[in-house]
């Protein structure tokens, strides 16, 4: 059958890609230019001039490649520290799309007469992100909503920044090898695409509620179908305060709101298999009680979650008990378990580096900061440089793609509690959670609460 010519909008969509490829590209394509033209005439490569050079670039282009460069400066040695360094100043702050985008951008997902759906519509969005901006908006019932409308040819953005982040990783590869990059980009690439299915995001927002429907510190919205599409996700708007405003509050508030981050993080991971991949400070506010004071936090976002099998969750478990034991043969047990190749002691070592540095405050049974001493900007550099440095007589090793975004998220998280500079005992707040723990309950519990959600079984759902 011979194949249609394309329509009009199809059209749009591929020159809109074409147009997202040659700047990406060209972007990323003359930084290599200028790393092989140092190395061609045997200069020292300007390691921290290429990386500001590439964090310049990038930070002009906006978009989802906002979010690929800020993920890649948490995963240790999938850069170099100097890129890491210039790729965590990266704001993923988007342009927002003026009223008359936003009226055609409704109107194709709620029909012409979406305005009299609602009693009011602010113009002006509250928050702009690098997939889509949110507007705050008034029910007929009179309650406040979240309106969450994706950007227009975002599925072209992301399609052509993924097809250039191969290019980016290939930059590590190419001249200081020491991580396999390969399941990195896969799973980047997996993800994000989820991202762009907002009709997927209101089943993690079910999900959300059902897992932790017990914990009153951790507040979750309700979604408004009738107001949703795959690319328009309408909530519940939550009126809280930023977490950064608490940073200077009394300890014992500080206290409360980083306990209540280590629960709606580790407790759904730890019960169900599931975790928020993207604990940036935005993504969470803070809501009050009756007389005005901080108790809990609002979970705004829920683009970004990965759903784990049972058994990495054990290896999860089975690598913090093998730390703590000093048990090596349980520690090789639980790399194997997340996919590790080629483990011999020297990888084991290099890895166990790392994985201090992620346990270490929850192996330590006493209230401490997180940092426990060491400046902020200093932390995790130690541990990540041993990390590269080791990798560098070893590699190429490929990192699992289920580690990335467990990764991402506990550094994401670790930085949370070094802003509000808690002091918690975080030893017994882990043990709490994974008190009891049973790896075939980790797989009912998630069976149960993905069908309750209208999600897919685990094995449907990421990639496995």
């Amino acid at each position: 059958m011979a194949s249609m010519p394309p329509t009009d909008s199809e059209k749009n969509r591929f020159s809109a890609r074409a147009r997202r490829y040659a700047k990406v590209g060209t972007t990323v394509g003359g930084v290599a230019a200028r790393m092989a033209g140092q190395r061609l005439v045997g200069a020292e490569p300007d390691r921290a001039g290429n990386a500001m050079a590439l964090a310049s670039a990038l930070g002009g282009l906006k978009g989802p490649i906002m979010k690929v460069a800020q993920l890649l400066a948490t995963i240790p040695d999938a850069v170099p520290a100097e890129y890491a360094s210039e790729l965590m100043k990266l704001q993923s702050q988007a342009p927002p799309m003026g009223w008359a985008f936003v009226k055609r951008r409704m109107s194709t997902e709620l029909g012409p007469d979406w305005q009299a759906r609602f009693k009011a519509f602010d113009h002006h969005p509250a928050a702009a992100a690098s997939l889509g901006q949110v507007h705050r908006a008034i029910a007929p019932d009179g309650s406040l909503l979240a309106c969450k409308l994706q950007y227009p040819d975002m599925q072209s953005a992301v399609e052509a920044d993924l097809s250039q982040l191969r290019l980016l990783l290939s930059l590590r590869k190419r001249f200081d090898p020491g991580i396999d990059t390969d399941e990195i980009a896969v799973e980047i690439g997996a993800r994000l695409r989820e991202e762009l299915d907002y009709g997927r995001e209101a089943k993690h927002v079910a999900l959300y509620r059902i897992m932790l429907r017990d914990e009153p510190a951790i507040r979750v919205p309700k979604v408004w179908p009738e107001l949703s599409t795959g690319r328009l996700l309408t909530m519940d708007w939550m009126d809280g305060s930023k977490m950064l405003a608490h940073r200077d509050a009394p300890l014992a508030i500080r206290n409360r709101l980083a306990t209540a981050m280590f629960t709606a993080w580790w407790f759904p991971f730890s019960r169900f298999g599931v975790i928020h991949g993207d604990p940036h400070l935005g993504n969470y506010s803070v809501f009050d009680d009756v007389e005005g004071a901080p108790v809990g936090i609002n979970l705004l976002d829920y683009g970004c979650i990965r759903i784990f099998p049972d058994s990495f969750v054990g290896g999860v478990v089975d690598l913090y008990r093998g730390l703590l034991e000093g048990d090596e043969a349980r520690v090789v047990h639980a790399y194997e378990t997340w996919g590790f190749k080629r483990l011999n002691q020297d990888l084991i070592a290099a890895l166990n580096i790392w994985a201090r540095f992620i346990y270490g405050p929850l192996l330590d049974d006493r209230v401490r900061t997180i940092a426990d001493g060491v400046k902020p900007s200093e932390y995790g550099r130690k541990q990540a440089f041993q990390v590269h440095q080791a990798l560098k007589k070893l590699g190429p090793v490929r990192v699992p793609r289920e580690f990335v975004f467990m990764d991402r998220a506990a550094v994401g998280l670790g930085a949370v509690f070094l802003h509000l500079a808690a002091e918690l005992n975080f030893f017994r707040l882990f043990n709490e959670a994974i008190e009891n723990f049973a790896q075939d309950q980790v797989a009912e519990r998630q069976s149960a609460a993905l069908a309750a959600a209208g999600l897919k079984p685990f094995e449907a759902l990421s990639g496995a």
